[in-house]
């Protein structure tokens, strides 16, 4: 049995249960219905992480 993955719709701000809107309005997979609701925070969270990595890089 496939293991069901959660997906957070950008246009709706709806959690989704599979594949069911299209890759643009996507985010995702993620493991549980809880990590996909909170998915923009996530995202914000890593982006905000890399920069800071990136950052660190350009003055090492």
């Amino acid at each position: 049995m496939a293991k069901e993955e959660y997906w957070f719709n950008t246009k709706t701000n709806e959690v989704e249960i599979g594949k069911q809107s299209l890759s643009l309005d996507r985010l995702g997979p993620f493991r549980t219905f809880e990590e996909a609701k909170n998915a923009l925070e996530i995202v914000s969270t890593r982006a905000k992480a890399l920069m800071q990595e990136e950052a660190e890089d350009w003055t090492s």
